[in-house]
């Protein structure tokens, strides 16, 4: 018995939208009925590029998908994703969710409401590195995060905040599973208008506690968690796709840190993408929640909000308590 042929589609192919649709071209049992973009002769070279249609106004393409990838910019991920809600189509929206909690809720109500899918796409989750990790964390009581990129011209329009390092904030929060208790945070813009680097200390009810720093306007590009936890020391780097595990042997008292064993595991390639989108496709079959629902994104986006808005505080507000 052949598998039933999902319709799909991807709305904003712009710079990452232009991959969910080389994805979902090359799937088996996934039609790419359509690809939209405001730009329609973008639209038009990405439908020729994968033999589907192009359309300008992503209202067109509704009644003809039963899923879609949304990686229109931001401040539109609320409009589009509302609409191809109310109208029965599960959705994959780009990250950030939405750019208020307000707008985050609303459109998890809607998915609730119709049993309809959404998730969130916080492409770090499906590094093979971040997937290893959980067979490796246990009660973490210190975490450093650094994502440093070379300065691109491109998602200036957004604080590096919800740009970049709203990725780590989604593996923290998923790493640590506890409320936090504060948030100090600082920021600075440098070229853009918006905040370009920017440094976040989230401190959990569980007593865990994380430094978070995040530039656009570094040297080198850098993508690093340490986790420090009891007897254990754990460097992810997700990049080069390894971890070094530091763990307590009172056995071994040779090698650099004596009565530490040093192990280190490296991870192919593998397609974070093509992985977030089969785990999409695999959810609007099985119509089963995501692995990044909304909920997950929600919360993100509330840290990420927090964070923003600490570091447009005045000097003498210094912490903001979650409730």
């Amino acid at each position: 018995m052949s598998m039933k042929e999902l319709n799909v589609g991807v709305i904003g192919v712009g710079h990452l939208g232009q991959y969910h649709a080389q994805k979902y071209f090359s799937m088996e049992n996934v039609n790419l009925v359509g690809v939209v973009d405001i730009d329609q002769d973008r639209a038009k070279s990405v439908a020729k590029k994968y033999n589907t249609k192009s359309y300008v106004n992503y209202k067109n393409i509704m009644s003809k998908v039963d899923a879609v990838s949304i990686a229109v910019p931001t401040p539109s991920h609320f409009e589009v994703s509302r609409d191809l809600l109310e109208n029965g189509v599960d959705v994959l929206i780009e990250k950030p969710m939405t750019t208020t909690l307000k707008e985050a809720d609303k459109l998890i109500d809607i998915a609730e409401s119709k049993d309809l899918i959404i998730q969130v796409g916080h492409i770090e989750r499906f590094n093979p590195a971040v997937g290893a990790l959980q067979d490796i964390i246990n009660s973490p009581m210190f975490i450093e995060a650094h994502r440093l990129s070379v300065y691109k011209n491109r998602c200036t329009d957004v604080s590096v905040v919800l740009d970049l390092m709203i990725h780590d904030i989604d593996i923290i929060l998923n790493i640590v599973k506890s409320k936090i208790s504060t948030i100090h945070a600082t920021g600075a813009s440098v070229i853009a208008k918006h905040v370009d680097i920017a440094n976040a200390r989230i401190a959990f009810a569980n007593g865990c506690v994380a430094n978070v720093t995040t530039s656009r306007i570094s040297m080198k590009n850098q993508r690093k968690i340490r986790i420090f936890q009891k007897d254990a020391y754990i460097s992810v780097d997700f990049a080069n796709r390894n971890i070094t595990t530091v763990q307590k042997n009172d056995k071994d008292t040779t090698g650099i840190i004596p009565g530490m064993n040093i192990k280190k595991h490296c991870f192919s390639k593998g397609d974070a993408l093509e992985n977030e989108l089969k785990s999409f496709i695999r959810s609007v079959r099985l119509r089963e929640a995501s692995e990044i629902p909304g909920q997950s994104g929600r919360n993100a986006l509330q840290v990420a909000l927090t964070i923003m808005d600490q570091i447009n505080l005045p000097s003498n507000e210094t912490e903001k308590n979650l409730s």
